[in-house]
């Protein structure tokens, strides 16, 4: 998402691009690690009566264990374009439904007119399930007064795909096979790209060691409080897709 264009559509161009932002990554500072990342831990929960087990009562896995099943982080790209502003990514396991997607907030107004307290506009693009863009924005009720309402506008893949006769989109395995045997590194890491990576995770690394930075979260629920915390300091909240779904039926975009 933070990458520039790339000058042509092949593998070179757009890993060079890629390189560009994972090198331009802020360093985790000790204090910054501690501020900016959230590590969990799914617990036991019960949902609809029925016990979901922590990720220490599953086969195989140490009654002990400090692995991570979550994390939720702050952190900043300091480039050109990007610099000061802030990306919120959070990935984890038993989280209440299967979903990627991005979202991009937009400042709000500096003059609002139709109301103080309007939420800013947000384009989402979702990877998977049901790939797609929506834009959520605000709008003025209609008739008398100012009172305004959140409405959005959709575009799903599988519309075009029904309407145009098009073939099915290929999951994320079928496309790394598919790439490979062409032999497209488009999609696939290079070696400078990913000595940045490890670069920037290390601190991370460190700091899972430190006794108390590990935090629980019920089964089905969508991460530690704590990742909840983190964007209230900043006067944000994370965007909570289907969250009243327990399962992988994802249809709100």
């Amino acid at each position: 998402m933070a990458m520039e264009p790339p000058v042509e559509i092949n593998a070179d161009s757009i890993r060079n691009e890629v390189a560009k932002v994972l090198k331009s990554l802020q360093p985790l500072s000790k204090d910054a690690v501690e501020k900016d990342v959230v590590l969990g831990q799914y617990t036991e929960s019960e949902i609809d009566k029925e016990i979901l087990p922590a990720y220490r009562d599953e086969a195989g896995v140490s009654t002990d264990s400090k692995t991570e099943t979550y994390i939720g982080m702050r952190l900043y790209i300091n480039n050109w374009r990007w610099n000061g502003v802030p990306f919120y990514i959070r990935t984890g396991k038993c989280l209440p439904t299967r979903i990627t997607e991005v979202v991009i907030h937009f400042h709000k107004t500096p003059h609002p007119v139709f109301g103080v307290d309007a939420p800013a506009n947000k384009l989402v693009i979702r990877i998977q399930p049901d790939e797609g863009i929506v834009t959520n924005f605000v709008l003025k009720k209609p008739g008398a007064g100012f009172e305004t309402k959140e409405v959005s506008m959709d575009f799903k893949y599988k519309y075009l795909q029904s309407e145009e006769g098009e073939g099915k989109l290929i999951s994320a395995y079928e496309r790394l096979l598919l790439d490979a045997l062409n032999g497209d590194a488009t999609l696939f890491a290079r070696t400078d790209a990913v000595l940045s990576c490890w670069k920037f995770v290390q601190p991370i690394l460190d700091y899972k060691q430190k006794a108390g930075s590990l935090f629980g979260y019920a089964s089905g629920t969508w991460g530690p409080t704590q990742a909840d915390e983190l964007l209230s300091k900043d006067g944000r909240t994370w965007r909570r897709p289907c969250e009243n779904l327990t399962n992988t039926n994802c249809t709100e975009l």
